[in-house]
């Protein structure tokens, strides 16, 4: 099968879509398909205006235009995209679209006009934008003209369905996983405080700042010298988090950085338990890494953590910050359910691999076709 797969930011960008964008290709390509990529994210040498780079033999489609700060904007592209989808006797279109998706939104449009089957997949909690999707009613007009709709989580997905109407279906077509690569199993336990761990961008829907007061209350009922919290990667809200680790003299917490995924595997590796305190988390790649690993996950409830971790058995689902703070402070009293949820994950991979994945993505891409003209 030749796809076309179409999304606003792609690689040298680094996020959530960007990354599972690009594994998909890949994946796709090594099970024997014909994959091409169509974004308006510059190249990693700025190339723009329709230019193709080839990355991990993928062709990428860089149809950007010059905007501040290289936002994946242009509303130029439907005539270049149209003229390429065309060109390019593609079976398939995949949109990989979030809230706000303007390239993912015009390919939409220019696939359903050249009459390409089209499938699209959510990466987002709609949330609060449900009520104006609902009212701006394209979505549901998507779907009325034969767009598979998927979501990554059932989470993602009900808002979805509430907004199409229930005459249409949404699947979920779940991010994926090389479970060979990530699941090299914790270490042992070693005597000293919980090892905490996350993985995050830095921004406010991130809640970094809110972690770590969750932490620090963790700490108050745990007892001094009982946790130890690693915050991993970059973002706009590194400072306020600096400031506050340095007001209140946490010294039991670490913010090393953006590392590569290497060195991101290891430091799961040397951790106890993993947390993720994002209310509206859509999926959560980085928990299900860390799952994949062996660490058990505290998340919270009403988002896609839920697909990976069952209370109690493999993790913990909490439904507020201070059921989070009690839930850690349990835990560090408690290594012997920290070592048989970690000895759980490491004895059941995850269901999320990249061969199951990609069946799914690929039976997507067949219920687009037979939706065709109806």
């Amino acid at each position: 099968m030749k796809v076309a797969l179409l999304s606003d930011c792609y690689l040298p960008r680094l996020g959530g879509i960007e990354v599972q964008t690009h594994d998909l290709a890949r994946h796709l390509s090594m099970a024997g398909h014909t994959v091409e990529v169509f974004t308006a994210t510059p190249g990693p040498e700025g190339e723009m205006r329709g230019e193709v780079t080839v990355h991990d033999g993928i062709p990428v489609h860089r149809l950007a235009a010059p905007m501040p700060w290289d936002l994946p904007v242009n509303p130029r592209a439907p005539r270049t995209l149209r003229q390429r989808l065309v060109a390019g006797a593609f079976d398939v279109a995949h949109v990989q679209t979030g809230v706000v998706s303007p390239f993912a939104w015009d390919a939409t449009r220019v696939a359903l006009g050249i009459g390409l089957p089209t499938a699209m997949t959510w990466h987002c909690m709609l949330a609060g934008a449900a009520p104006v999707f609902s009212a701006a009613r394209f979505v549901r007009r998507w779907a009325g003209r034969g767009v598979a709709m998927s979501a990554v989580s059932t989470m993602a997905a009900e808002p979805l369905r509430r907004i199409i109407g229930t005459d249409a279906t949404v699947e979920v077509l779940p991010n994926g996983i090389d479970v060979s690569r990530w699941a090299v199993g914790p270490e042992e336990r070693r005597p000293g405080p919980l090892r905490l761990v996350t993985a995050m961008r830095l921004a406010a829907r991130k809640r970094p700042g809110a972690l770590v007061e969750l932490v620090r209350r963790a700490e108050s009922i745990a007892g001094l010298g009982a946790l130890s919290l690693t915050i991993l990667g970059e973002g706009p809200e590194r400072r306020r988090v600096e400031a506050h680790v340095e007001k209140h003299r946490l010294g039991w917490v670490d913010l090393p950085g953006r590392v590569s995924r290497d060195e991101l595997r290891e430091r799961y590796a040397a951790s106890d338990v993993y947390l993720s305190p994002t209310r509206l988390e859509a999926f959560g790649i980085a928990a299900l890494e860390a799952r994949t690993v062996g660490l058990p996950v505290i998340g919270r409830s009403g988002s896609g953590v839920s697909e990976f971790v069952s209370h109690g058995v493999n993790g913990l689902v909490v439904d507020d910050d201070d059921a989070m703070a009690r839930a850690i402070a349990g835990l560090a009293a408690s290594p012997g359910d920290v070592a048989r949820m970690r000895a759980w994950n490491v004895a059941n991979p995850p269901q999320q691999g990249w061969p199951q994945v990609v069946d799914r993505a690929v039976a997507e891409y067949t219920r687009a076709r037979s939706l065709v003209g109806r």
